[in-house]
């Protein structure tokens, strides 16, 4: 009887989908943060203009 209690213990997945939201949501996170970081940079705001003002001029 344990190992069968054991064994549906095992192959229970409650709270799997809830974990796996929450590993998905920190790494959108961690992504986002990259991005502000990235973006705050003088460089890649200057880029992001100048790709901006070409499309904006054809």
């Amino acid at each position: 009887m344990a190992v069968r209690n054991w064994r549906t213990r095992l192959a229970d997945e409650e709270g799997a989908a809830t974990a796996e939201y929450a590993i998905a949501t920190m790494a959108a996170v961690g992504f986002a943060g990259l991005l502000v970081v990235i973006l705050r940079s003088n460089e890649v705001r200057g880029l992001l203009l100048d790709i901006i003002r070409n499309a904006l001029s054809v």
